[in-house]
């Protein structure tokens, strides 16, 4: 009887064991893959927002208070009521400076700025793609102070900026903000800017104000010089490589009305020695920048350029400098970030004979706040996968009207959703743009829905009537490969 309990009781006890073995075993397995499937479907958020157009001059009569005062005094001055002449005082600037709309008062950059706080509180980190000043910023300058001494006009300019800038970062604090200039943003000009100037010096530090102390003086050194900057992003081994294309656009000059290459060559160099650094140290990147490359096919195609007939498309920049140089380190770039056309938009650069599905450059255009083009208002609220550097998904959040008064922000459209698409990758917009091109009178839902988000807010069913030569200049950056492409496809 002993015996038996002696072999039960060892029995029960190896039972015990084994049993204990295989739930550790099956509860490692269950972790291991909860952390699998957490890394895949884990996200950061971030925003994504550009052409901010803030427009000082609204109220001239305030606009000589903002330049008497420093920027950090701005939001207590412009949130005092209108003055009482305002309309008649900005009327006569507007009649001195014609514009082709209203850019962003402070009502509308404020209710943007509260939107931003409620639906991107989660927001890690924001980049801003450049056009922080208004249109026409000179000109009503000039108007507003006509007797303005050597100096005071680069002065506005810089706080105005910093004013933008700082008033982002008060609206998500602790999120860094990463801001690029575009062809506005000067001190002498739109598309005018020196390289090596006082004010891409002055301004680096205001833009460079977020980073650790360790990168703040290289960032700041290398912007003065032309107006580029690499800062470490809250990803996994990720950089944000940020450039000024002004140069490299096809309308640049000197702020003394002259072109040079000397600066866009510059900066295209300091580009692809980011770049080798980076595969060689196994880097991920990001780039962003102002002006898109490529073919301006709205331009193209509402001037009723006959490309075929062997006249030359509207571009963007001036060479081909930035794509080929980009399309060649899709293997290092996981995101592209552009503006400047005020539109919802996406691109795809690709190397020349690409043999793959993986290669080329995925291309975010993020939309504007400005709705000087009669779109609404809107903002980009990204999600990305912090380990591949992905951007995942993202929604865009629109505004009911462009004056900031009684406005109400709501979701207008989710990529994913809409495009059936689990991230925004190369092969994805590769994938996006094929069905575009397949569909070349636009009835599918896809192309729909890019036709119906593109003018966020404000459906700009002119893009339909040229959608196959549209939908050619997604992916084709160079002008003669866009020719051979509109030529091709179907009215």
């Amino acid at each position: 009887m002993f015996g038996i309990r002696v072999a039960v009781y060892r029995f029960l006890k190896i039972f015990a064991i084994l049993a204990f073995l295989a739930l550790a075993i099956a509860t490692c397995s269950a972790q291991s893959s909860q952390k699998s499937e957490g890394s895949s479907a884990r996200t950061m958020t971030a925003l994504f927002v550009s052409d901010i157009h803030f427009e000082p001059f609204w109220d001239p009569q305030k606009t000589v208070q903002l330049a008497a005062a420093p920027a950090a005094q701005w939001k207590t001055i412009l949130a005092t009521p209108d003055s009482a002449d305002r309309e008649a005082r900005f009327a006569s600037v507007e009649k001195a400076c014609p514009t082709r709309g209203e850019d962003t008062t402070y009502k509308l950059f404020d209710s943007s700025l509260r939107a931003i706080a409620s639906n991107a509180a989660r927001a890690k980190f924001v980049t801003v793609s450049g056009d922080l000043i208004a249109h026409s910023f000179t000109c009503k300058f000039n108007a507003v102070f006509p007797d303005a001494k050597p100096g005071d006009y680069q002065a506005f300019v810089e706080k105005t900026i910093e004013f933008v800038v700082n008033s982002l970062r008060e609206a998500l604090p602790g999120a860094p903000v990463y801001a690029a200039l575009g062809n506005n943003d000067s001190d002498c000009g739109d598309y005018q800017l020196d390289a090596n100037g006082a004010f891409l010096a002055a301004t680096g530090q205001v833009l460079a104000a977020d980073l650790p102390a360790s990168e703040k003086k290289q960032a700041e050194s290398d912007f003065s010089d032309g107006g580029y900057m690499s800062v470490p992003l809250p990803l996994e081994h990720t950089r944000l490589l940020v450039l000024d294309d002004i140069f490299m656009s096809r309308r640049y000059q000197s702020c003394g009305g002259k072109s040079d290459s000397a600066p866009a060559a510059a900066q295209i160099a300091w580009l692809e020695r980011q770049l080798i650094d980076a595969r060689h140290n196994k880097e991920k990147i990001w780039v962003m920048t102002h002006i898109p490359p490529g073919v301006d096919a709205y331009s193209t195609a509402t001037k009723g350029k006959n490309i075929c007939a062997g006249n030359s498309p509207t571009m963007f920049l001036s060479s081909e400098a930035l794509p080929e140089t980009m399309a060649k380190y899709g293997d290092v770039i996981k995101l592209a970030i552009f503006a400047h056309t005020h539109m919802d938009e996406l691109r795809l650069l690709e190397p020349a004979n690409a043999g793959s599905e993986e290669q080329g450059v995925a291309v975010k255009m993020v939309a504007s706040i400005s709705p000087v083009d009669g779109n609404n208002p809107s903002f980009t609220v990204a999600e990305i996968d912090p380990e591949s550097a992905t951007l995942k998904d993202y929604k865009v959040f629109v505004a009911s009207n462009q004056t900031g008064i009684g406005t109400s922000w709501t979701e207008e459209y989710d990529f994913a959703k809409a495009y059936n698409k689990t991230e925004f990758s190369a092969a994805s917009i590769r994938s996006l743009i094929a069905d575009f091109a397949a569909d070349p009178a636009a009835q599918t839902e896809k192309s729909q829905n890019f036709i119906r988000n593109y003018g966020s807010g404000e459906t700009l069913r002119e893009l339909q009537l040229f959608w196959p030569i549209y939908v050619c200049a997604l992916k084709n950056d160079a002008g003669e490969a866009f020719a051979a492409c509109a030529c091709s496809a179907k009215p």
